[in-house]
């Protein structure tokens, strides 16, 4: 493809969110913040995987003279977002290591000249003084950090070389900088904001909310059996990822589910990079395959038709599990959140961390991290309004996660959540584990041990009765609203773990249907066909193409004529230009 699109600072946000990007409008804070990094102006964002993070600085950067510099962790990543912006006839590159020094040399002439819009940096290239020298001279649109969250070390995935890019508040003021997360819990923000000096930048929160994944939570038997039923019966010829903790466990799983009949690969940092990149590049361009990987996998992934993520073992935080399960149902449609759940895949978690070479004040917040996760694991109460708490946001159950579908078996925790409540306020005990030992002892507390004290402690926390102030090295505290509890206006229930018989009810299929009859559906194959023919003959992925999403919203309007095409959000200017008579040929004929 030939890329061409080159807008200056004259050109409208939404002239080139409709033309480049095929989008009729923006989405919740995508105008304010487009608008707003449009003039000059640093911001930091957070919005959820699949809320549009990329067009949060794509756009504003397309509008402004100079050259996009985005700053990713991930080559994969960035080879996906460079593809992408050039199916959309976008001057794009990345620059780091693989290419030869003809290339690199190339690239940088295009950036001094300002014939590249974008150009795509991992941090160690980005602070390299040859590049910082090259961006000197050169004209500058703005700088987008992505992945903000990688620069908090209390954060799930560390990477010491985001500290370094405070260089561009020093070297670049007056280039607006952008910093975007998906993921970020109170403590994670504000590292983000003191490191990379955007205190004073306006902050841009979008709702946590995935309304499109489905959460469920099972006591887990025999994770691979449960696996495969929940495959075959669910998303058979579905796309999806499933997580194990270790590289044995990934390779055992992908091998389980090759011999039951299910294209499975494995992907993890004991694979050579050829292989890994093999895989990926299979799992990105073909349906319905399932990659199994451990978290190395995370951040790579731009798969929008991805309708299933899998956990076999309990991640070591929310921040990760919401950033790995939110790779499902990037393109709107329903998808399913999955994990198999036993509280002994606890104990090696706790123990890695207290064996842990870290100060103590930091192992100490590992532990509350791993003891929200476990928390949401246990919890009797909505799963999402549990999540979305994490966060600090409010919501109402939504019925469409596995506790508000077929309510667990409960107990009345209250006088447990009393004796809490009274250990935290009169006993010399700090940490959450201190609390469930003194507890375990005590006269009143006897009868349960202290996991099971531990497990209650958990919920009071994750119930607002509880806060861990971790300025004071992490030590429990009352809040205002354990008060309730103590006085008898407001009764605790908590699940019962290992004794939970559920009332059987159908599960609702998750699988697509789009509304219309068999022609729609029909018509939704010959186009899937279609893209997997347009995307060998252009050598890239299918999703570059067209997302499921698109072609959903192309099958259902069935559009007649390319201004008709144009309209259906997603295709755009370009698009339609290239694939618009390929496509009226199906959609007039029906397939």
């Amino acid at each position: 493809m030939t890329a061409s699109v080159r807008p200056s600072a004259a050109a409208d946000p939404l002239a080139i969110l409709k033309g480049v990007f095929g989008y009729p409008a923006f989405r919740g804070h995508q105008a304010d913040i487009v608008s707003h990094v449009a003039a000059g102006h640093n911001a930091l964002v957070l919005i959820p995987t699949g809320g549009g993070k990329s067009l949060c600085y794509q756009v504003p950067a397309l509008a402004r003279d100079g050259v996009g510099v985005v700053v990713s962790p991930l080559i994969a990543l960035m080879q996906d977002q460079v593809a992408a912006l050039r199916a959309r006839g976008v001057r794009a590159a990345l620059l780091n290591s693989t290419l030869t020094p003809h290339e690199s040399a190339e690239i940088e002439r295009q950036v001094r000249t300002g014939d590249l819009k974008f150009l795509y940096l991992a941090p160690e290239r980005l602070v390299n003084e040859r590049t910082l020298s090259l961006l000197g001279a050169s004209r500058l649109a703005l700088f987008a950090i992505d992945e903000a969250h990688c620069i908090s070390e209390w954060g799930h995935d560390f990477r010491p070389e985001y500290l370094r890019l405070s260089v561009l508040h020093e070297r670049f003021p007056a280039v607006p900088r952008i910093a975007l997360t998906a993921t970020a819990d109170a403590l994670t923000r504000t590292e983000i904001a003191t490191k990379l000096a955007l205190t004073d930048a306006r902050k841009f929160e979008s709702s946590f909310d995935r309304p499109n994944i489905r959460y469920r939570i099972v006591e887990k038997h025999d994770a691979h059996k449960q696996l495969l039923r929940f495959i075959r019966k669910y998303h058979g010829g579905d796309a999806g990822v499933v997580y194990c903790q270790t590289r044995g466990k990934v390779e055992e799983t992908a091998a389980f589910l090759a011999a039951s009949g299910i294209e499975a690969l494995p992907y993890h940092a004991g694979l050579s990079p050829a292989e890994r990149n093999e895989n990926q590049a299979w799992f990105l361009r073909r349906r319905g395959v399932v990659m199994v990987a451990t978290i190395a996998f995370g951040m790579g992934i731009d798969k929008a038709d991805v309708r299933f993520v899998v956990h076999l073992d309990v991640p070591k935080s929310v921040e990760g599990y919401y950033q790995e399960s939110g790779r499902a149902g990037r393109d709107g449609l329903p998808s399913v959140a999955w994990m198999t759940y036993s509280p002994e895949d606890a104990k090696p978690l706790y123990e890695m961390i207290r064996r842990s070479p870290a100060s103590e004040a930091h192992k100490r917040i590992q532990e509350s991290k791993l003891d929200a996760m476990i928390a949401l694991c246990e919890t009797a109460v909505c799963r999402r309004t549990r999540l979305l708490s994490y966060f600090g946001e409010a919501s109402m159950p939504c019925g469409n996660c596995d506790t508000c579908y077929t309510p667990p078996r409960t107990y009345d925790a209250t006088r447990a959540m009393r004796q809490v409540l009274w250990c935290v306020s009169v006993t010399g005990a700090r940490s959450i584990a201190e609390h469930a030992a003194h507890l375990s002892k005590s006269s009143p507390g006897r009868k349960r041990t202290a996991d099971e004290w531990r497990a209650i402690i958990r919920e009071g926390i994750a119930a607002g009765l509880l806060a861990v102030n971790h300025a004071e090295g992490s030590v429990l505290r009352r809040t205002r609203a354990s008060a309730a509890v103590i006085d008898g206006r407001q009764r605790v229930t908590l699940r019962a773990l290992h004794a939970a018989k559920r009332a059987k009810r159908p599960e609702r299929t998750l699988k697509f249907a789009a509304d219309g009859g068999p022609a729609v559906e029909a018509l939704f194959d010959a186009l899937r066909r279609w893209r997997l023919g347009a995307a060998r003959k252009r050598r890239i992925p299918a999703h570059l193409v067209f997302h499921d999403a698109v072609l959903t919203a192309i099958a259902l309007a069935r559009p007649g004529s390319r201004w008709a095409l144009r309209r259906i959000r997603g295709v755009g200017t370009r698009k339609a230009a290239e694939f618009g008579e390929e496509l009226l040929q199906l959609t007039t004929r029906g397939g």
